[in-house]
């Protein structure tokens, strides 16, 4: 079983997963939606940077140049996937790898995706901690909120071996259903892990629960 997370974040690495086309977003990059004039991508990085998380790779496919262009001037590794019609697996595989080169003695792993808007820096830290304490002999931690998955997961470096080890399709969805007894589903009542925005339908579904209005940028304008 791998060494216990330590207290500070200092040793875990992070990726972001924001390579995706968005096809129910009708082909749009969800991650440039704006609240209050700043992309849901840069709120989301700026979470994990306040929850102490200092190693951040961010893997981008379609949309890239859209993407890089609100990450720059950040201090977080880029990093393209050629392929990103080849699924989520391929760009974690990417993601894993440039982490592990560029942080390789990470004691966990954050996994997570670029359009969730509510996550906070408080989240990350109760996830990390949650990871801190889990159950003897458990390698992968994910939220479950009302018996649903949530993101982002944290897992071990046994886990990022086993997943850069892999090919085609197979991510960590396969791998915890290849495992089940290794995976720590702690139960949280924090809705914000849950909450992703995939379609039209969950942004309504934002802006109902929230009171606030995601916006597109403008054509043309700095997103």
């Amino acid at each position: 079983m791998s060494e216990r997370l330590p207290e500070t974040p200092s040793f875990v690495a992070a990726v972001m997963l924001a390579a995706g086309s968005a096809t129910r977003m009708g082909g749009r990059p969800k991650c440039l939606m704006q609240w209050d004039g700043q992309s849901l991508i840069v709120r989301q990085i700026g979470a994990w940077r306040a929850a102490g998380i200092t190693d951040i790779v961010v893997v981008l496919g379609h949309y890239a140049p859209a993407i890089a262009a609100v990450l720059h001037g950040l201090s977080v590794q880029v990093v393209h996937n050629p392929h990103p019609q080849e699924g989520q697996a391929s760009s974690l595989r990417i993601g894993l790898q440039a982490s592990a080169q560029a942080c390789p003695h990470a004691q966990g792993y954050l996994i997570g995706l670029a359009d969730q808007p509510l996550i906070t820096a408080r989240d990350i830290t109760d996830l990390l901690q949650a990871h801190q304490e889990r159950p003897a002999g458990c390698t992968f931690t994910q939220a479950r909120v009302a018996g649903q998955p949530g993101n982002p997961v944290v897992f071990t470096p046994e886990v990022r071996d086993a997943l850069l080890a892999a090919s085609g399709e197979w991510g960590g969805r396969q791998w915890q259903q290849a495992h089940p007894e290794q995976v720590y589903r702690w139960a949280s009542g924090n809705a914000h892990y849950t909450m992703d925005l995939d379609s039209p339908e969950d942004v309504q579904a934002f802006t109902l629960r929230t009171g606030r209005d995601l916006v597109w940028p403008a054509p043309g304008g700095t997103p």
